[in-house]
């Protein structure tokens, strides 16, 4: 065998170390390697994942302009928590948790101080959704005084939140009261809420965008049935609203609702940069009506890393990075890109609706039932019509031959005998490759209903 350095031109691509001997995974290696050997060697494993692009399970956005991948692969090296070593970054992480508050129509912004918005960036929604019911059960324990520590309390949601709920109501000892879905019916109700709430309430949970469907609670009803409640009985229970899907959809297709600050009861408000935000995760938001709703308890100051900092995280160390994509996405679009972006993205989502709906099997029948054509948020959500011998399970399945991945999954409690599929259109999904997912959907039925076989009943994949 000829010797060849391992630095000639000549040397094979797949020659050495990476293609004669395998590389420990499960401990560290003996051995150092080339940069240019374990980039190839973790590239190639790579590939054996599915497409982003194609992955219509996810509301994580998947796509950004090429200009804001380069900013944020500028600052991976710059620690979020490091702000008086990092003025400029910190400067601009208060400027989106502003402009985020000014979109939700928060009260603390006032005209001599603007910087004044209450509220922090996060790693996603799931870390801001821990804060904001934080500072709802501090608020809930001042009211009770010392009477706190001999009771329990308690936040009122939907069967069909995010599992990040559950996590903190268990986590910080608060007890979850779960309202039920039915079929049919897929968000929670006012006559739900005021059956469910009591003096040890923290708060009610309304969300805007489901997961399970991208449909929207009815927020401002909530509000006005406490309002009622409050005047009633002097029983006052605040609301925070899960917007980690909608909230930056509706300001700008549904301009009309009501259903942020701007309804007194609404103390807290989360949203995910990336999700409709645009951003590449993971970044989020809370943000509090005004500084009463956030106790001061729950900020912690410390000077180690130069200055004096206030925190509120569960996170310490994490990269500026997604910030800097956060604040590239609002300048680079506004107010008027974002509404273009998201008209897009929900014209796209009910012209896929309404494909759907429109499918027919060999004896003329419709295949699917749509339960959310895209109208709320950019999402649709459809079960299987009476009478196919497959199931949502056997096209999620088979989709993946395709290289799609649309999730199939039961719904919540109360509802579990509907399993349905769901697309998550975000930027990227163009309005080719709706045409493409709807001829493959068409092939793929168009192949059950030849052989009508259920081999995937029992399986279920959802994701997030």
């Amino acid at each position: 065998m000829p010797n060849v350095s391992r630095h000639s031109s000549l040397t094979p691509a797949y020659t050495g170390r990476q293609s004669t001997l395998p590389v420990p995974v499960l401990r560290l290696p003996d051995d150092s390697i080339e940069p240019d050997q374990a980039y190839r060697l973790i590239h190639d494993e790579l590939m054996l994942d599915g497409s982003s692009r194609l992955n219509l399970a996810t509301f994580v956005t998947t796509w950004m302009d090429p200009e804001a991948g380069e900013l944020m692969s500028e600052t991976f090296d710059k620690n979020m928590i490091d702000k008086d070593e990092y003025p400029v970054t910190a400067a601009i992480e208060q400027r989106c948790v502003c402009m985020v508050a000014d979109l939700f129509h928060a009260e603390d912004l006032r005209d001599d101080d603007p910087s004044s918005a209450i509220g922090v960036s996060t790693v996603g929604s799931s870390e801001a959704v821990m804060l904001a019911g934080l500072a709802m059960k501090w608020r809930w324990r001042a009211r009770q005084g010392d009477e706190w520590k001999n009771r329990t309390p308690n936040l009122v949601m939907g069967s069909n939140v995010q599992v990040v709920w559950e996590k903190f109501c268990r986590y910080f000892d608060v007890e979850a009261r779960y309202l039920p879905m039915e079929k049919g019916r897929y968000v929670i109700t006012p006559e739900q809420v005021l059956d469910a709430v009591d003096e040890d309430t923290i708060g009610v949970v309304a969300i805007l965008g489901t997961t399970f469907t991208g449909e929207l609670e009815p927020v401002g009803e909530i509000c006005a049935a406490l309002d009622t409640l409050a005047a009633e009985k002097k029983l006052d229970i605040p609301v925070h609203v899960d917007a980690a899907s909608g909230g930056f959809v509706v300001p700008f297709v549904h301009t009309d609702l009501v259903w942020d600050f701007r309804l007194p009861r609404v103390v807290s408000i989360n949203v995910s940069g990336h999700k409709y935000g645009l951003t590449y995760p993971g970044i989020g938001f809370v943000v509090w009506r005004n500084k009463e709703h956030l106790p001061e308890e729950l900020v912690f100051r410390v000077n180690y890393l130069g200055g004096d900092m206030p925190t509120f995280t569960l996170n310490f160390s994490r990269p500026g990075n997604q910030v800097i994509g956060q604040y590239y996405n609002f300048l680079r679009l506004g107010r008027d890109g974002y509404t273009t972006v998201m008209h897009t993205l929900a014209d796209t989502a009910q012209w896929l609706g309404r494909e759907l709906a429109a499918m027919t099997g060999p004896d003329g029948d419709r295949v699917f039932e749509v339960i959310s054509d895209g109208t709320a948020i950019p999402v649709v959500a459809f079960k299987l019509a009476e009478g196919p011998r497959y199931t949502v399970f056997d096209i999620s399945a088979m989709l993946r031959s395709f290289g799609w991945q649309v999730p199939a999954y039961t719904m919540p409690e109360n509802a579990t005998d509907v399993a349905v599929l769901r697309v998550v259109v975000r930027e990227g999904f163009s309005a080719n490759l709706a045409r493409a997912l709807r001829d493959d959907i068409r092939k793929v039925l168009d192949k059950l209903a030849e052989t009508g076989i259920a081999q995937f009943s029992d399986e279920q994949h959802f994701a997030h």
